[in-house]
């Protein structure tokens, strides 16, 4: 009972977890885990609290220890952590298949569907039913016995592979620096940006400054600096990461890495019986099918790329006309992008970091969230964490505490670049009635502070929080006792973006950005001036981004959908393909965007990277009730939490978006919010 990762608290003791806890634990758990199922499998005659709650109760206690596991492994990466957590994830594997697979086990959830009184669970228990039915079968229970066991194989190394693509991904990306001692290289370059840059080549021991691959580090050199070549040759390093190609060629290769989990997805999802990993993927997604998703996706290009193509020619003819510049390259669209945003609006992410200090955003993130949905945020600096950047904080209501979460804000050697939100404890009810309070690791990788100033996030920036927020905000509020379906658990993939991207409206109006920004020297509010400039840029390119994001989204799509054994589909191929048919800018031979693609080779979002656009959709059309009633009109925003929020997986996510907002979504919002209109193309 020494052991941290095996106590029941209400909070992971960070301060006490060390690595040689770990597979200790995760061996505890599933050891004793194994003996209980088999006996619960042998129920003659079960119910909800001999079969479900048992199970839940082991879940859960696995899931625990799991969470900080992984969360360690995302935040504070180093060699031996990472042995520990490939052990750990082969382990886990096969127990989740075996546990999927588990005959016996699937009879007693048959049986408890059967009986007589089963209707009288509630819509949440018989949910959690009806989806573990539904996982026993996408995990081969009706297989036989040696495609069981090909099917098992295929899931650990599909675990290993997709554990692999992350590792080299992260290696590639920390791994590459440019040092550079002439300040001039670094002309055009924010002041915040170059101040990161010394701090970046202090820790390195060198002098002048060190420009790296994390996003605060990339993004203001590819933005702003009037070096061509170094912009060219930050931009390839960026690219070319974990591949075949650029400046560590080979080392971290994950092509074949890419082939072999592309191979093995299909194999696994023709054992089923779909005809690709395509439809595999929609048997627990909003969507109903691949037409209908292809059918989406292609409305959406039809309406955006004309307007994409117009925005490309107007910076095409700005940069040659006023800048002299010949031939636009891949390197030069975010430089030439920003000096056109300049000259049209006159402002720049630059101009409006100074109103956007990390304590004056966060606070004010919280006190919309507090005046939407009736919540109370308090900070506990008290409780353990896991480095020095993570705090704690507890969510009330009406004074009693009913979630937790931590927030670790900046980027820094060992952790994963990106931003995510990821449960840590799930809201869950046991049999004697004692509640589990939810709780959430929020995660963003922003500009640390650097010499006593403080963290200035850009606008992008601002959006990033609110959306791993709004996540949170899913996971924390619900209301829902059942593991299963409890917070995100349960919810449709193309659905759990909703609350993350709703969120991010209150980025862009009048009286939320009173909340979030004033001047980190002044006090004083963002000017009128500067607040109707941020507004009239909101939709600056938004056909370019948008083509963009439905590039990504029909490469991985086509990329499961078109898959056979005869003609492997090769990722770079498709993604040129795809390029061809949508993309508005050209790509330089030497891209391999998919060589680092985690999204869908090592996250959740293979074959469901359309699931952002898709939920965008929901996120609009739910935000105009709010354009119509008033941003923080109280009896909307409780509207929300009770139909969105509050109810988790329980039921399905289109019956939960018509009971809040009266009638099925349109694709209309979307187009008016980001300006996608006929008159626009």
């Amino acid at each position: 009972m020494n052991n941290p990762l095996l106590t029941d608290d209400l909070l992971p003791r960070f301060d006490h977890v060390r690595t040689e806890h770990m597979e200790t634990a995760i061996d505890q758990i599933l050891s004793e885990n194994r003996v209980k199922i088999e006996s619960l499998a042998q129920n003659e005659d079960p119910d909800w609290d001999t079969l479900v709650q048992p199970m839940q109760a082991l879940e859960n206690r696995l899931s625990n220890a799991w969470s900080v596991i992984s969360h360690l492994n995302g935040v504070m990466n180093n060699d031996d952590l990472r042995k520990v957590y490939k052990n750990c994830l082969e382990k886990l594997t096969v127990y989740s298949t075996e546990i999927s697979q588990n005959t016996a086990l699937c009879d007693a959830y048959k049986k408890l569907a059967a009986r007589d009184d089963y209707k009288e669970l509630s819509q949440a228990q018989r949910m959690a039913v009806e989806n573990t039915l539904r996982d026993f079968h996408l995990g081969g229970v009706d297989l036989p016995e040696d495609e069981k066991k090909q099917y098992a194989a295929l899931s650990r190394e599909l675990a290993e592979l997709s554990n692999k693509f992350s590792d080299n991904v992260l290696d590639a990306t920390q791994n590459w620096y440019k040092h550079i001692t002439d300040p001039d290289e670094l002309a055009g370059v924010p002041e915040t940006a170059i101040e990161g840059a010394k701090q970046a080549a202090q820790e390195k021991e060198l002098d002048g400054y060190v420009i790296t691959l994390d996003f605060p580090s990339f993004f203001p050199v590819m933005t702003y600096c009037n070096n061509r070549e170094l912009r060219r040759e930050v931009y390839e390093a960026f690219v070319t990461r974990a591949s075949d190609v650029g400046p560590d060629a080979g080392t971290w290769d994950n092509t074949q890495v890419m082939a072999e989990i592309l191979k093995r997805r299909h194999t696994m999802a023709k054992l089923l019986g779909f005809n690709n990993y395509a439809e595999r993927s929609l048997a627990e997604k909003m969507a109903r099918d691949t037409d209908e998703v292809m059918g989406f996706l292609n409305e959406l290009a039809a309406k955006s790329r004309p307007v994409a193509l117009n925005e490309f020619a107007e910076l095409k003819a700005f940069a040659k006309d006023e800048h002299g510049l010949d031939e636009m390259q891949a390197w030069d669209i975010g430089y030439y992008s920003e000096k056109l945003r300049q000259k049209r609006y006159d402002i720049s992410p630059e101009t409006l970091r100074p109103w956007f200090p990390v304590d004056k955003v966060v606070p004010g993130l919280f006190r919309v969230a507090e005046k939407l949905f009736g919540i109370q945020i308090e900070a506990r600096p008290e409780v353990e964490t896991w480095h020095e950047d993570a705090t704690a904080y507890c969510i009330s209501r009406n004074g009693e505490p009913i979630a937790w979460f931590y927030l670790d804000l900046f980027a820094r050697q060992g952790k994963r670049g990106g931003a995510w939100m990821a449960d840590c404890r799930v809201r869950w009810r046991n049999l004697r009635g004692q509640l589990q309070l939810p709780v959430a690791f929020l995660t963003c990788n922003f500009t640390p502070p650097v010499n006593n100033k403080p963290s200035l996030l850009t606008h992008d920036e601002v959006t990033t929080l609110f959306h791993e927020f709004g996540h949170g905000l899913h996971h924390m509020l619900t209301q829902v006792d059942v593991m299963d379906v409890s917070g995100i658990n349960g919810v449709a993939w193309d659905a759990v973006e909703l609350p993350s991207q709703f969120l991010e409206n209150w980025c862009w109006n009048r009286d939320s950005l009173a909340l979030i920004a004033s001047h980190h020297e002044t006090g004083e509010p963002l000017p009128e001036d500067l607040l109707q400039k941020l507004l009239a840029a909101k939709n600056f390119q938004s056909g370019m981004a948008m083509v963009r994001q439905l590039e990504f989204s029909l490469f991985d799509f086509r990329l499961h959908a078109e898959f056979t054994e005869e003609a492997p589909t090769n990722p770079l191929e498709m993604h040129r393909k795809v390029r061809e048919s949508i993309a508005v800018v050209d790509a330089p031979e030497f891209n391999r965007f998919p060589n680092a693609f985690a999204h869908i080779f090592a996250g959740g979002y293979a074959a469901g990277y359309y699931s952002y656009k898709w939920a965008e959709v929901l996120a609009a059309d739910a935000f105009s009730l709010f354009e119509e009633n008033g941003i923080f009109d109280s009896e909307t925003g409780k509207a929300f939490l009770q139909n969105i929020l509050e109810k988790g997986g329980s039921q399905e996510p289109m019956e939960l978006f018509k009971a809040f907002r009266g009638r099925e979504p349109a694709v209309d919002a979307l187009l008016r919010q980001t300006g996608i209109t006929d008159e626009a193309a």
